[in-house]
């Protein structure tokens, strides 16, 4: 996740004073310090960092602090609020219009990931809202824009509208807009030209496009990674066309997370969505809250459930805990739960999500290596149906038939034979708990 070090620094400096009977005047002020540091050390701009210490010191040092039972957990309290308040206070939703299509237009520089935002974009709008929408090719200077837009509109399943490179983006927008009122369509995403650098001839293109599009979102894509840079872009966007919303992309690389600490203060224009993964599945609603938690180690548990609930199917969930309290889960269900955890997005994310993750033993920077669960996936593949139904039939030659199928080695396939048993095991122990007495089971400490 993006903000690793500045989590681990606030985080260290949070647990300093979390448990204090009393916090002084000079606890605060030594605090203040290491967040300060820490958030410029994150490449917070420095305007934002002396406003936003002054704020949290005022009020750590207020009556509300100093007079509650639990100051160092009201100190926790106000960091996170206005953490939060930095981030925009509340989530900033999509807009609607009242007489559609609703018209969004996609702004930024070459590289920013434009493009790529405005197909996940459009698949979000379609999997979460229910919308049908339609993606505008009007970057005719790129070499392959048009092209890149049409295939990912194939990979989603998704109408592209394009005129090819030798109409104005002007002409482009004003057929488009008409395709969509003919078609019914409740969406138009327009993908506008980006350059290498901020010129007079791209905002004049842009604005008028505005001026035809009449867009209800002008969404700036920014790449995080670029630090205090995407704050200026996002001055000079703000400044000539009046942005909406901003677009955070690559929020999931190694990145230190000023620019999404910034942005909001310095161009008061909330962050609507952030990228966090090559998938096109992911983009996310920008939640100040949740980012903030995330940032002190609460976790993020409403996104968890957000995520767990599209990725699960109810309907085999149920059946999936029926399974369990019966114990017939098979090697079948085992993958098809793989597969669903895996759809939910990367697992050290998932277990990020959880509070106090980072400060759990063996949770700690965890890394989940992909390439073991595929093995597993690979394994499962390689079984036959009574094998997957009865791994109690396997013997030392269909072990070795396995381990040749699935590139693996027969100590892999009685590793996971065990992890499976002691799997099955468990769910018994839980169901019989959940019946109570009656059957007997004890917990362990009992």
């Amino acid at each position: 996740m993006a903000f690793e070090g500045l989590a681990d620094r606030l985080q260290n400096t949070m647990a300093k004073i979390r448990g204090k009977g009393k916090v002084s005047e000079a606890d605060v002020k030594e605090m203040m310090r290491e967040v300060r540091l820490a958030l410029l050390e994150a490449d917070v701009n420095f305007k934002v960092v002396k406003d936003f210490i002054k704020r949290v010191s005022e009020r750590a040092v207020g009556q509300e602090v100093m007079k509650s039972l639990t100051p160092g957990q009201q100190v926790i309290k106000v960091v996170k609020e206005e953490l939060t308040e930095l981030m925009g206070g509340e989530q900033s939703k999509i807009a609607v219009s009242t007489r559609p299509p609703t018209v969004i237009m996609m702004v930024g520089l070459q590289g920013a990931g434009k493009t790529t935002t405005s197909g996940k974009l459009a698949n979000l709008l379609r999997k979460k809202y229910n919308r049908k929408p339609l993606l505008v090719a009007a970057d005719i200077y790129r070499p392959a824009a048009i092209k890149q837009l049409q295939t990912l509109g194939k990979q989603l399943d998704m109408p592209v509208f394009s005129l090819g490179d030798e109409v104005s983006p002007v002409e482009i927008a004003t057929k488009a807009l008409e395709h969509a009122k003919e078609e019914h369509l409740d969406y138009v995403i327009i993908d506008t030209a980006g350059r290498l650098h901020i010129d007079e001839t791209l905002m004049e293109e842009l604005e008028q496009v505005k001026a035809i599009a009449k867009p209800d979102e002008i969404f700036l894509v920014v790449d995080a990674m670029t630090g205090q840079d995407a704050v200026n872009v996002a001055k000079s966007f703000n400044e000539q066309l009046g942005l909406t919303g901003v677009v955070l992309t690559k929020l999931d690389g190694d990145t230190r997370g000023g620019a999404a600490l910034s942005i909001r203060s310095v161009t008061e224009t909330p962050i609507k969505f952030v990228g966090l993964g090559e998938k096109l599945d992911a983009l996310e609603a920008f939640h100040p809250e949740r980012m903030a938690s995330r940032i002190l180690g609460m976790g993020d548990v409403l996104t968890l459930i957000e995520k767990a609930q599209s990725n699960v199917d109810a309907e085999k969930a149920k059946e999936l805990e029926q399974k369990m309290r019966t114990a017939s889960f098979t090697f079948d269900d085992f993958l098809e739960q793989l597969g669903q955890v895996r759809n939910m997005g990367p697992l050290e994310d998932l277990l990020g999500m959880l509070p106090g993750a980072n400060k759990m033993k063996g949770l700690k920077n965890v890394q989940v290596d992909e390439k073991q669960i595929s093995h597993v996936e690979a394994i499962i593949r390689s079984m036959t149906k009574a094998e997957k139904q009865n791994p109690e039939i396997m013997n030392a030659s269909r072990k070795k038939r396995i381990a040749k199928g699935s590139g693996t080695s027969v100590q892999e396939i009685n590793r996971l034979l065990k992890q499976f048993e002691d799997m099955k095991k468990m769910m018994k122990q839980m169901t019989n708990m959940t019946k109570g007495k009656k059957k007997g089971f004890k917990f362990p400490f009992m």
